[in-house]
Order: C-alpha cells, then sequence, then structure tokens
C-alpha cells in the first residue's frame, strides 16, 4: 500500500485521534445506531484522554455521517480540534477500534483501506468488447470497443476450396478484432492506472485478446469463463480481486525470504525485528515495510521525534542523537510513518497469513531494504 496521502498526518507533533467507522449497515434504524456511534467514540476518546475539542471534531465528522451511502465505513484522524483527514474504507471495520496516542493508527488501514486493486473488467466476443471498471466501492461503464464486421463472424463448416478461403477471411477478422481489443484494453488501463485485467468471454477470444496485449499487461491479466453479455457480480469479481492480492503478497513474502539470507559478507537485504528496523528507517534504509498486525512487535514501544527517521527503542538513545523532545509511541506506527515519509510502501499480510503462518516476520514487523 503507498502511503504518500498519509503525510498531512505527520507535519504536525502531537496526540492524535483515530476512529474507524462502521457504515456498512442500511436500514430503518441506520440514523439512531450512527448518532449513538458518534457518542460512543467521543466517549472512547474522552476515556483515554483526549482533549474535549478534538473529541467534539470527532463527534461532529461521525455525526455528519449519519446520512452516508458508503457500502463500508470511514476512518477519521483529528488533533486540535481538527479533522485533518478522512479516509473510506473498503471493508467494514470492527466495533471500537478508536485510539488516542501520539501518533495516528494508521495501521487497521493496511487492511479496511488497502489492497484494493481497481480491475478493468472486458466482456469480450467476436465482434467488440464492452468495458467497466470495478473496485470495492466503484463500478461504472469504461466504454466500447467495435471491431470489424468487414466479414462474416460464424465459421463455415464445408471442406471446398471457397469455403477455407471463407474461413481465412472468418479468422483474419478476429485476429484484427482482438487486436484492437488489446490496444483499447492498454489505453484504458494507461488511462485509468487499473492494477487488474480481467477478461471475460469465450476461451478462444480471451486467448487472443491476452496475447496481445502489451507484456506487462499479460502479468496483470486474468481470465474467467463468465457467459457472453451478463456482467461478473460483485462476488465473483471480489474473489478475482483477492486471489490477486494473495499471489502478489505470496510473490514479496518470496522475496522477503530469499533477501534474508545473507551475503559472503554476511550482509542480508532485509531485516526483522524493532530494534534492527529502528536502524534502518534512521538510515533510509526502507524499501518495503510487511506487517502481521497486531502481531507481538507492532505492540511495542518505542521512542519517536518530530524527525520521523529518530526513533528508539529507549528515550536515552534519542537523546544521544541530539533530540531535545521524544515521546512514546507503537512500533507499528512509529515504522509506518518512517516508511510512509520516505515513499515505502507498507505491506500487510492478513490476506495469506493461513499460509505464512507465524513464521514471516518474525515478531511481526519486517523490511526489505534499499541496501545491504
Amino acid at each position: 500500500m503507498e502511503l504518500a496521502f498519509l503525510n498531512p498526518l505527520y507535519e504536525h507533533p502531537g496526540s492524535w485521534a483515530s476512529a474507524y467507522v462502521d457504515l456498512s449497515r442500511h436500514d430503518e434504524g441506520t440514523d439512531h445506531r450512527r448518532h449513538l456511534t458518534a457518542e460512543a467514540v467521543s466517549r472512547q476518546l474522552r476515556d483515554q484522554g483526549a482533549d474535549e475539542s478534538t473529541c467534539r471534531a470527532v463527534y461532529d465528522a461521525v455525526e455528519g455521517l449519519r446520512h452516508s451511502t458508503e457500502p463500508y465505513g470511514r476512518a477519521v484522524f483529528a488533533r486540535n480540534g481538527e479533522v485533518a483527514l478522512q479516509v473510506p474504507l473498503t471493508q467494514p471495520p470492527p466495533d471500537g477500534l478508536v485510539h488516542w496516542g501520539t501518533l495516528p493508527h494508521v495501521t487497521p488501514l493496511l487492511d479496511l483501506a488497502g489492497e484494493d486493486p481497481v480491475s478493468l473488467v472486458a466482456y469480450i466476443d467476436r465482434t467488440g468488447a464492452d468495458l467497466e471498471l470495478r473496485s470495492a466501492v466503484l463500478q461504472e461503464e469504461a466504454g466500447h470497443v467495435t471491431g470489424s464486421r468487414q466479414w462474416p463472424m460464424h465459421r463455415s463448416k464445408a471442406s471446398d476450396w471457397s469455403e477455407r478461403h471463407f474461413q481465412l477471411k472468418v479468422e483474419n477478422t478476429w485476429e484484427n478484432n482482438a487486436r484492437e481489443i488489446a490496444a483499447a484494453l492498454a489505453d484504458c488501463q494507461a488511462e485509468t492506472g487499473a492494477d487488474l485485467l480481467i477478461l471475460c468471454g469465450g476461451e478462444r477470444e480471451r486467448r487472443s485478446v491476452r496475447e496481445r496485449l502489451p507484456e506487462p499487461l499479460q502479468d496483470r491479466a486474468v481470465e474467467t469463463s463468465h457467459g457472453i453479455g451478463s456482467r461478473l457480480l460483485p462476488r465473483e469479481v471480489e474473489d478475482i480481486r483477492a486471489a490477486h492480492v494473495r499471489e502478489r503478497i505470496l510473490a514479496e513474502v518470496d522475496r522477503y525470504r530469499a533477501a534474508r539470507v545473507p551475503d559472503e559478507e554476511r550482509r542480508a537485504a532485509a531485516v526483522e525485528g524493532v530494534p534492527q528496523l529502528i536502524e534502518a528507517a534512521r538510515e533510509h534504509r526502507l524499501a518495503e515495510l510487511l506487517i502481521r498486525p497486531d502481531a507481538p512487535d507492532t505492540h511495542r514501544e518505542v521512542w519517536i521525534s518530530e524527525d520521523p527517521a529518530q526513533l528508539a527503542a529507549r528515550r536515552t538513545e534519542l537523546k544521544n542523537l541530539g533530540e531535545q523532545q521524544s515521546w512514546r509511541a507503537r512500533a507499528d506506527d512509529a515504522l509506518v510513518r518512517a516508511a510512509a515519509v520516505t515513499d515505502a510502501p507498507v505491506l500487510s499480510l492478513t490476506p495469506v497469513l493461513d499460509e505464512t503462518g507465524d513464521e514471516v516476520p518474525a515478531g511481526g514487523l519486517g523490511a526489505l531494504l534499499r541496501w545491504r
């Protein structure tokens, strides 16, 4: 997950309120239930020591969502009586996910708002394709590709010379149409930034289009034999997208495992554990941070300063580095801040926990490094 959008949260030091609000239920009791949620969130913040003006700002923000039609929820971050950022979620959050602390508690975003690949779906037949964009919160038409109709599109089974010549013309038309559809998909992907291409239709048509995609897009394409003329159901798209996310995360886990192996000089290109990660963050060596949310190391206490790169396991370490002010913080939030301000992506391993278990990374926090 790219976290540049979180940088406004790291421009000012001080305590932060973080609240994750469930908006997934829509019925006759929604207004009253969300009003109670606003009261409960502000009460939890107050009990954790939040100042009254920030409690009021969060209350007003949550109360303002009473009539929202969002399908999942919203994360709200506030300080000094002002809401600094709101983030739509792609999954409903658990109840009571409210935090008051030195840093905004952004780690839950990795699972609740991250790994939501935008999918470009192509419903392909022999004459063209309908395109649409799909994500957890999006479904919209993206255009139509009309291929050549110069030749009839149904193949003959006759075997004389004229019929074979006719079949060749039909084959040529199929190939031209596949080429046009592939070009349109490539243009649409470049314009929308879609992460995944889903090709629907007959096996031959899907294969012909995929083979004509630019090579980088072939790796992003998946095929499904969904019937022509109908649309993929939300659950079908979700399953395809989830499989794509799992494959991508498992590939990163494999890369991380390989990077942990030291070279001849006993230097590794990956580290794990809070002390090693702190050292890498200070040196701006974090290339990608891997997190198992709620693992033991994520809750560890570290010390931070105003400079996101200056963090330490002990307060005295920061004093030795010349930092005059320091505060306690959760290890996961401190390391996510260090990664975000240096443009290092952060990856949650939640979707693949059944396949990786507690082995990677040890303690729940690890990183690939920019250099050994």
